[in-house]
């Protein structure tokens, strides 16, 4: 693989992750539009709600199954469309039969896509010999604020689901399948020496569960963020209407300035270092936040959770990819399903005891399973994996 190869991967490997991001913002962020449109009661929601990560680990598991024939990068040459058609199927329809075909494909497209996304990266940051998932993961989360302010937009302007959907679609599709000519594998199977689980690099569970668990963690974090602060900080902490709408934005930002910096620190101090001083730093943040005495103080745990949270999930991709090097595709897609786990425990779970017990007492539980990643750190950074200098291996190509 040349150095113009790579560098041309890299980049539409990025593209696809702000594709990704771009897509998945403009879902969430209109579930009340998409509820008024079809006219679906609150009873219902949550059924549709929770299909979508249902579906999408389906799509994960299937992925494992598919790449073992066809390459990851065809996967995500075809279901990155499919996710942004999906998107366009969501704002299109009438009927409720309509979104749920639409929010089903959605679905099992974004398992397909997340997966052989984080498949790609794996190999091209095997291919680098230095950390550089992280950057693919800022580019999500730039794509994330970017769908979040069209979808902003479009609430503002009173457009319709499918007006603002139209425009962002005709621009992406072409664009994420010009980008898909470049997609580049580090790595092919022949050149990936066996895995420490045995003959063949086949995957254990067993040694993968704990970065399966840390997954799930940092995804409840990640969901406790997305669904519960704006009603924590007004109901709580007493902020404005207004001021609600800022914690996660301000979780957002963080998140991509603490991904775009994030592969500078694994280098210099390895994954180990990285994701334990990550899981401090976010358990502080919970702590901050289930203790505040007011709104501003609690805009500053939010703020920590951002620069926390945000390099543990990129790092348990790589991490997988270094444990299983004969078969990271497989480990990447069984780890990914842990992600859809996380968000699915998550949200219900803080909820259930904010209601019970108080919202206060809530934020403690994502806070306890974050600490919990402390335990299992030392499965980022398995001696033989770690490289040149103590954190990297020499470079296989340099390719900036």
């Amino acid at each position: 693989m040349t150095d113009a190869g790579l560098r041309h991967g890299r980049a539409s490997l990025g593209l696809s992750f702000g594709v990704q991001g771009v897509a998945f913002a403009l879902l969430v962020t209109r579930i009340p539009a998409i509820q008024d449109q079809y006219g679906i009661s609150d009873g219902l929601l949550p059924v549709f709600l929770a299909a979508v990560p249902i579906l999408a680990g389906a799509g994960s598991v299937a992925t494992e199954k598919v790449v073992a024939r066809v390459r990851p990068a065809a996967v995500l040459r075809w279901s990155q469309p499919l996710v942004l058609l999906a998107l366009l199927g969501v704002g299109a329809g009438r009927e409720v039969w309509h979104v749920a075909v639409a929010l089903g494909a959605f679905g099992l497209a974004v398992g397909a896509l997340d997966a052989s996304m984080n498949m790609l990266g794996v190999s091209l940051q095997r291919a680098y010999g230095r950390s550089i998932m992280l950057g693919f993961h800022a580019a999500y989360s730039l794509g994330g604020i970017v769908g979040a302010s069209l979808a902003w937009a479009g609430a503002r302007w009173d457009l319709s689901l499918f007006a603002s959907y139209l425009p962002v679609v005709l621009v992406l599709l072409p664009a994420a399948l010009a980008g898909s000519r470049w997609y580049t594998e580090g790595a092919g199977p022949k050149e990936k020496e066996p895995g420490p689980a045995g003959a063949g690099g086949a995957v254990s569970f067993r040694l993968l569960l704990p970065l399966c668990l840390v997954m799930s963690f940092a995804y409840i974090g990640d969901s406790t963020v997305s669904n519960w602060s704006a009603k924590y900080l007004q109901d709580v902490l007493g902020g404005s209407e207004q001021l609600a709408t800022v914690p996660y934005n301000v979780y957002m930002v963080t998140t991509l300035l603490g991904r775009a910096v994030g592969d500078l620190g694994v280098r210099r101090f390895g994954a180990v270092a990285v994701v334990r001083s990550g899981s401090l730093l976010a358990a502080g943040g919970f702590a901050v936040v289930a203790t505040a005495p007011g709104a501003w103080v609690g805009m500053l745990g939010f703020t920590m959770l951002g620069f926390g949270l945000c390099v543990i999930v990129p790092q348990t991709f790589a991490a997988a990819g270094r444990m299983f090097p004969g078969s990271s595709d497989a480990a990447v897609a069984r780890l990914n399903i842990f992600n859809y786990v996380g968000f699915l425990v998550g949200s219900p779970l803080v909820g259930a005891l904010g209601d019970a017990w108080s919202y206060r007492g809530a934020m403690l539980v994502p806070m306890v399973l974050v600490l919990a990643t402390l335990v299992y750190a030392r499965a980022f950074g398995p001696e033989p994996a770690r490289y040149g200098g103590g954190h990297e291996r020499p470079r296989t190509a340099d390719v900036g």
